[in-house]
């Protein structure tokens, strides 16, 4: 992983907090998670397994952080290593489609399907729901799915051309 990698992870992740802390909880704590936007663009950007396992555990940190939910900090970072990681497998079944803005929206709705899963159900076990399974992922997980999605379909063109200008990614990701 070379410097240049690392400082356009470093903007990502910082964007991504930067949204994360300034949207506000609206269900029992639990708000749109933004930052799984921008791990998920890090890593379609950078698709190896240095970048995934860093990208995982400074969004899960920074979440842990910036979290409204109550006691949702280790729920976060469990969350987080995790979902970067089946997110990555899935990037990587799917490579033919590779640079596609309609594979990048379907991977970031299942990514956050299993982002908010592994969310509830740790956060379950660990510290208890203040509410229902079912009513916190209908009211919390399923707006997040259509905000991230729209949002990555928004965001990843524009920035698959940034990149591709200051030669962060290669010519042949797209």
């Amino acid at each position: 992983m070379n410097t240049k990698n690392l400082v356009a992870l470093a903007v990502l992740m910082g964007m991504g907090v930067v949204l994360h802390a300034a949207v506000p909880g609206f269900i029992l704590g639990m708000k749109p998670d933004m930052m799984l936007t921008m791990m998920f663009l890090g890593i379609i950007l950078f698709p190896e397994k240095k970048s995934v396992l860093l990208v995982g555990i400074v969004t899960g940190i920074l979440s842990a952080l910036t979290t409204g939910f109550p006691g949702g900090q280790i729920p976060n970072i469990i969350d987080k290593l995790f979902t970067a990681f089946i997110f990555f497998g899935l990037l990587m079944v799917f490579k033919k489609y590779h640079g596609s803005v309609i594979q990048a929206a379907v991977l970031t709705a299942v990514g956050t399907v299993v982002s908010g899963t592994i969310f509830l159900a740790s956060a379950y076990f660990i510290v208890g729901l203040p509410g229902a399974f079912v009513g916190m992922f209908a009211g919390a997980v399923l707006p997040a799915i259509a905000f991230n999605t729209v949002f990555m379909v928004i965001l990843f063109p524009i920035a698959l051309n940034i990149f591709k200008r200051t030669k962060l990614v290669e010519a042949k990701a797209s």
